[in-house]
């Protein structure tokens, strides 16, 4: 895909991944960059072409406001995310199901929303971001993990369905970054600026997935050996 004069839509643009995939984007020529945020106050931005969007990717009104206000997109970046939750065994359910209502049906949300606009426009992409844990057996976060399954499953799919249309579809694994929300551990994380240019790069290259690094490019591998080998 050629991203010069392409106009892209980002959820949770104001912070971590989201801001820094509109930086990006507008370094690769973009035209307009739609920063979709709960709070369209919190992105701040100089360049004229980032319009800022009142999106909530858990309430099916915003999606559908976003999606008459955006009828130009391109390319849609479903990065919005939450954790927190913990064990599926021993969490809060209710944030368990707060995650998977943000994670899982949250992009699936959106790219309902915004199927018809890319195809109106002559396909264009969908990138959904997910996670190493995708793959992942890691009881600490059992939660999300089972949400980025659910996601990555769904990415999966959607990809057949959308390809009649000529929408391109691309899953996103990764693992620690250095955001906000992975701020409390201290292990090895990767810049968020350098997963937003791989991300980028892999829509210009029309690639089906991003595997940003070590950690996800060697669950990846793992996939295909003992359920032992996926434990983190």
């Amino acid at each position: 895909m050629n991203l010069s004069g392409a106009n892209a839509l980002v959820t949770g643009a104001n912070r971590g991944l989201g801001a820094a995939l509109v930086e990006e984007l507008l370094a690769r020529g973009a035209g307009t960059v739609y920063a979709a945020a709960r709070d369209p106050r919190s992105v701040v931005h100089a360049d004229p072409r980032v319009v800022p969007l009142r999106l909530d990717v858990t309430d099916l009104a915003t999606i559908r406001d976003a999606a008459a206000r955006a009828g130009d997109v391109d390319l849609l970046i479903n990065n919005a995310g939450l954790s927190g939750a913990g064990s599926l065994l021993t969490g809060d359910p209710e944030h368990a199901r707060a995650e998977m209502e943000t994670n899982y049906w949250g992009p699936v949300a959106m790219v309902r929303a915004f199927a018809p606009v890319l195809a109106r426009r002559g396909g264009g992409t969908v990138v959904t971001v997910l996670s190493a844990l995708s793959w992942a057996a890691a009881p600490w976060a059992g939660s999300y993990a089972a949400t980025k399954a659910a996601a990555w499953s769904f990415t999966n799919g959607v990809r057949v369905e959308l390809r009649e249309q000529g929408t391109h579809v691309v899953g996103v694994h990764l693992g620690f970054m250095d955001t906000d929300m992975v701020a409390h551990l201290d292990v090895p994380k990767i810049t968020a600026s350098s997963v937003a240019a791989q991300i980028v790069d892999g829509v210009e290259a029309g690639a089906e997935e991003v595997l940003a690094d070590a950690p996800s490019r060697g669950l990846k591998q793992a996939l295909a050996g003992s359920p032992a080998g996926l434990e983190v």
